[in-house]
């Protein structure tokens, strides 16, 4: 008598290869979500820089104050007198004219939630930088030192530290010390 089905074998094999697929499946996702994000970091810090030009066109060449340490910009006003910090995620306005200049709709914010961008501006606020942390430390935009290791700016975006940034036309962001 003959019955028909599968061996233990068999059922092994299977389940072996199943979970080999999934496995390499779910790292090439997980992967892809990294670069996704880091995409849209570099696109929103490009984002920013775009606003930031046109607010130093209608301040006479200045850039908006740091916000202290906390790498926000200070440069929103609900009216003329008081210039507050901009939250990311919220409005890039200013209250300036008449109607309000409305630099950016939604200052955009880090996808990660436990990540920030930062903004840094000099003294005279002729200049400034933008930083983010890339997740994918083999991104070419990732500074590395002379061994082909990650290096970061030592300026903290939340969790850990920037490892990306951009500046205004007339400075360029310095190598991060080895």
């Amino acid at each position: 008598m003959k019955k028909d089905g599968f061996t233990l074998v068999e059922l092994l094999i299977t389940i072996t290869i199943i979970g080999i697929l999934a496995s390499v499946g779910l790292g090439t996702f997980t992967s892809a979500q990294k670069k996704s994000r880091d995409s849209r970091r570099k696109n929103d810090l490009a984002t920013i820089s775009k606003a930031l030009e046109v607010y130093n066109n209608d301040h006479n060449a200045t850039y908006p104050y740091p916000a202290d340490d906390s790498g926000q910009i200070k440069g929103c006003t609900v009216d003329s007198a008081v210039e507050s910090v901009c939250s990311w995620g919220s409005a890039f306005q200013h209250a300036d004219t008449t109607p309000d200049t409305v630099y950016l709709i939604v200052l955009p914010d880090d996808p990660s939630t436990s990540q920030d961008y930062y903004y840094d501006a000099a003294v005279n606020r002729k200049s400034y930088q933008l930083y983010a942390r890339l997740e994918n430390t083999a991104d070419p935009a990732v500074p590395k030192d002379v061994d082909g290791n990650p290096l970061d700016y030592g300026i903290s975006c939340g969790a850990s530290n920037c490892n990306y940034g951009i500046s205004s036309s007339n400075v360029v962001i310095p190598s991060p010390a080895p």
